[in-house]
């Protein structure tokens, strides 16, 4: 059994690049493959599932985007790849119609994987980022689901326009941030895989792309952090039966096989 791991891509009208490299990416790699999870921030935002209704004509080129990309992973699970889907802190707000439209499956964060009978623990991996505390209680609100009612009670043009801002604003204050605050608090790490009873943790959000040899109570453990995708260049991990975990960049233009 092959198992696929993405994340990161943030999908966006103005990325044309990353999303033909995501549609050659399923039709040359995702398609030999028994499943494909997509581990959050799969768009760069995510207004609510409504955008599915706007024309694609509409100007900001969001629901033409939506409309191929479920399109696309929808004919990949009918051809017999299983789809999974998490939040992500920039995707929050995609709902079960989506995953409908997709063909796919909505997964909680955190997720246990069986892989061969060895528990995965999937994130999306921005929960494990505490010492960024400012975004830390960002996160509590956006996940309250008053809050996330409230939002979705606005127009399109107006989530839009927050997400826009929001968007600026965490950009703005990122880049008075410490680096290693926005990286993972190591303990919290291992206090999820415990907590999980997993030895292997992947995840993405911090753009770090790495593998992680640490210790659980004296035993031997791993964290993979998955790469976020560029014009020119993809990130993946494999799982194939019989064989570890495999980090993987590539070439948008030349994806490679399962």
């Amino acid at each position: 059994m092959t198992t696929l791991l993405i994340s990161d891509l943030h999908l966006h009208p103005g990325a044309p690049a990353i999303t033909e490299g995501f549609f050659a990416y399923l039709e040359q790699t995702a398609s030999q493959a028994d499943a494909l999870y997509i581990l959050g921030d799969f768009f760069e935002a995510w207004v609510g599932d409504d955008i599915l209704d706007l024309p694609e004509a509409e100007p900001t080129g969001s629901a033409a985007l939506v409309k191929r990309v479920a399109a696309a992973l929808h004919a990949l699970s009918r051809a017999g790849t299983a789809v999974y889907l998490m939040h992500g802190n920039r995707d929050f707000l995609i709902g079960k119609r989506f995953a409908e439209a997709c063909g796919a499956t909505l997964l909680d964060d955190p997720t246990l994987l069986d892989n061969d009978g060895e528990p995965i623990l999937l994130m999306h991996g921005d929960s494990l980022c505490t010492r960024d505390e400012a975004y830390m209680a960002f996160r509590q609100k956006a996940r309250d689901p008053q809050w996330q009612a409230q939002i979705l009670a606005m127009s399109i043009p107006e989530r839009l326009a927050l997400a826009k801002q929001i968007r600026e604003q965490s950009g703005d204050a990122n880049s008075n941030k410490a680096e290693d605050i926005m990286d993972v608090t190591p303990e919290e790490v291992v206090e999820a895989m415990k907590t999980h009873g997993a030895a292997l943790l992947i995840h993405g959000h911090t753009h770090r792309p790495a593998i992680h040899d640490l210790a659980l109570e004296d035993q031997p453990a791993m964290r993979i952090v998955l790469g976020d995708w560029q014009p020119d260049q993809g990130w993946d991990i494999c799982l194939d039966a019989g064989t570890g975990p495999e980090l993987r960049d590539f070439p948008l233009d030349a994806p490679p096989g399962a």
